[in-house]
């Protein structure tokens, strides 16, 4: 997102109470009264065609590869057969959550780490974090006892009243009649740099959305990229956050999609709902 943190003036994100922001594009508006257009930059024929040769190559590979993932026959070697890649899911259920609510519970191990870290990552990025009730019950849930208390105050001076009209919602962190506020965290992978069995440290690469959705919005939903990382401890049978920073990027080349109009964006807010992340 923008930079999605009220310090950097816009804050992280996912809606259902439960997203980020910086460097964006900015497309024209395609029609009349509607700041996200529909413009679309041409595409050349060679740079389509070029994708298209790509994807294909790369289902062939993947097709290929799991084929011979099931021929014992290939080389007679199984050390040379490729381990999975750092953020391969293990195909293990991490934790049990209940639909609207913060994932908690997670494994004392680094698996439980990641997904912790994923999971607080989208609730520190949503909408609820522009309310204070919901902020305060946010914080709590993810942060230790001794962290939550620490950051309660300084967290309501930086999502004050100001800051909130910049966005363009009210005191109370409500967007005006009509239009939708966004805020989203899209975790795309997880990194564990230290783990013992009391701390962690674990880095969530996102893809952040924020912005208002509306026909008078001067301030259209946007992409950024951003990575999160999370210090955690193992508290009270859970992990929780202890501290947390935020750096730019790695963020990829910017695709040639078409803007959606801001009908299509609050549209599909309502229709997607968030994701558990597991590792």
């Amino acid at each position: 997102m923008r930079g999605v943190s009220p310090g950097d003036g816009a804050s992280g994100g996912g809606e259902g109470e439960y997203g980020g922001v910086g460097q964006t594009r900015t497309r024209l508006p395609d029609r009349p009264g509607d700041v996200y257009g529909g413009a679309r930059r041409g595409r050349s024929s060679s740079r389509s065609l070029a994708t298209v040769v790509g994807v294909v190559v790369l289902l062939i590979a993947a097709i290929a590869f799991a084929n011979r993932g099931g021929d014992s026959s290939s080389d007679g070697n199984s050390n040379d057969k490729a381990g999975a890649a750092p953020t391969a899911a293990t195909g293990t259920r991490p934790v049990r959550s209940t639909p609207g609510t913060i994932p908690s519970g997670f494994p004392r191990n680094e698996q439980g780490a990641q997904s912790a870290a994923a999971n607080y990552a989208v609730a520190l990025g949503s909408t609820g974090m522009f309310k204070r009730d919901s902020r305060h019950s946010i914080v709590d849930a993810i942060y230790t006892p001794a962290a939550a208390s620490k950051l309660q105050g300084p967290m309501d001076q930086a999502y004050s009243a100001s800051f909130l009209n910049k966005l363009g919602l009210n005191a109370d962190g409500n967007a005006p009649a009509g239009s939708t506020f966004v805020s989203r965290t899209i975790p795309v992978g997880t990194k564990i740099t230290q783990y013992s069995a009391n701390d962690a440290k674990v880095s969530v690469w996102y893809m952040g959305l924020i912005g208002m959705s509306g026909q008078g919005s001067t301030d259209p939903v946007s992409s950024t990229w951003k990575t999160w990382t999370l210090e955690l401890q193992w508290s009270n049978g859970d992990w929780k956050i202890v501290a947390d920073s935020q750096t730019d990027g790695p963020a990829p080349v910017p695709g040639d999609d078409r803007a959606a109009a801001s009908d299509e964006i609050s549209k599909a807010i309502e229709e997607y709902g968030g994701f558990t992340y597991a590792r």
